[in-house]
């Protein structure tokens, strides 16, 4: 087993103080976003292994799964992924609302990043929008209480909400939510509020963000995403999806094409390894809207929170329709007893609270460790883990 070095990164929504306080670190004032765990190229976690002559040395997970991904990974997960973890385990911190955004599915992704590929654009251009070929279904489980905003309301909830902020200019929208079935218009309205002209936007949103301010109550979330955002279409977007609140230990699971933006919290997030993310709004960040509005799943459904009740062995398993990852989480008393979490996948193991031990390592909150496919894994102690693994 490995102890994991992990990048944090410090985007712009990122809280001062929260992944801080996780580690018992000071903070530096700046924003400290999310820190990741695993073998992504953009920012690998490092570990220490000992080199042929006994000496310690340091190196990326991405370089150790890819000396021996059939021993690192298992041979059946190196089967099915090919020799690269195939999951990325984070801790993210929002301070701010996180940009208006869909994910693609495997087909979908495969071919964008061909399109672009073949288009020749550089892979980190700022304008890119596919960064590798896979998709990026995900699930956060909050650890403080969470807010976000995930998938359409049903359209006639929408046209009653929009009807109570009492701003003229919504009302061809409230129009179109009434007179078309739920696909198209939810269509019509996306298409309609994310292609408008911005300066014919400016004033509607405006007073859309001082009726959700005036309103509160349910709105002020809204009005939220004004503040940071003013002027932005994406606030006026956002009224059509649901608004969603997590207490610690509940769970979100985001598939492919369903429209979501983090409002506020601090979370544990593990998705497929995939860097590709659609925005269409409430961000500095590349927005394309023509391939959002391609990608996006026009299905209205309220949230399903996920609330886990843990088996005889004490995981808690957060159910997720992929084979990319699996979480789990175990909260455990003084005097449990210790259980086995040998796996024949790799795993990354998060302590979050107390101080439990895995092995004969010590987890301090924020701590990770890296376990081999086939290493034994004896989970001891008190406190709170996340295991990180595929589901085989």
């Amino acid at each position: 087993m490995d102890r994991l070095s992990n990048t944090v990164r410090p985007y712009a929504w990122g809280s001062t103080t929260a992944i801080p306080d996780l580690l018992g670190t000071a903070p530096t004032g700046e924003p400290q976003a999310e820190m990741w765990m695993g073998a992504h190229p953009a920012a690998p976690s490092r570990v220490t292994r000992t080199a042929p002559d006994g000496t310690p040395h340091d190196q990326t997970l991405s370089d150790v799964i890819a000396a021996d991904p059939a021993r690192e990974l298992g041979p059946e997960t190196a089967a099915r992924f090919g020799p690269h973890l195939p999951f990325l385990l984070k801790v993210l911190a929002a301070a701010a609302p996180l940009s208006l955004q869909v994910h693609p599915d495997r087909a979908q992704a495969e071919a964008g990043y061909a399109r672009e590929e073949q288009a020749g654009i550089p892979l980190h251009a700022a304008h890119r929008t596919y960064k590798d070929p896979h998709h990026k279904p995900e699930l956060i489980c909050a650890l403080t209480p969470f807010e976000g905003l995930c998938g359409f309301r049903p359209p006639a909830e929408t046209a009653d909400l929009l009807t109570s902020l009492d701003v003229d200019s919504l009302k061809p929208y409230v129009d179109v939510l009434h007179a078309h079935p739920e696909d198209a218009a939810l269509r019509e309205v996306l298409t309609a509020v994310l292609t408008a002209d911005p300066d014919a936007m400016a004033d509607t949103i405006a007073a859309t963000a001082a009726a959700c301010t005036r309103t509160g109550g349910h709105l002020a979330p809204y009005a939220e995403l004004a503040r940071h955002y003013p002027g932005d279409p994406g606030v006026i977007a956002a009224l059509l999806l649901n608004h969603v609140r997590l207490q610690p230990g509940e769970a979100l699971y985001l598939g492919a094409g369903v429209p979501h933006a983090y409002i506020k919290g601090l979370g544990v997030e593990i998705m497929a390894s995939s860097d590709n993310v659609l925005r269409c709004g409430l961000t500095p960040k590349h927005v394309d809207v023509p391939e959002l509005l391609r990608v996006v799943r026009f299905d209205a459904a309220a949230p399903d929170i996920l609330r886990p009740e843990a088996s005889e062995s004490g995981e808690e398993l957060y159910e997720a329709p992929v084979d990319d990852f699996r979480l789990s989480r175990y909260v455990r008393p003084e005097g449990a007893a210790p259980v086995d979490l040998t796996a024949p996948s790799a795993q990354v193991v998060l302590a979050t609270a107390g101080t439990p031990h895995l092995g004969e390592l010590r987890l301090d909150p924020g701590q990770s460790v890296y376990v081999p496919a086939g290493e034994p894994a004896e989970l001891s102690g008190t406190g709170t883990v996340f295991r990180a693994t595929v589901a085989l």
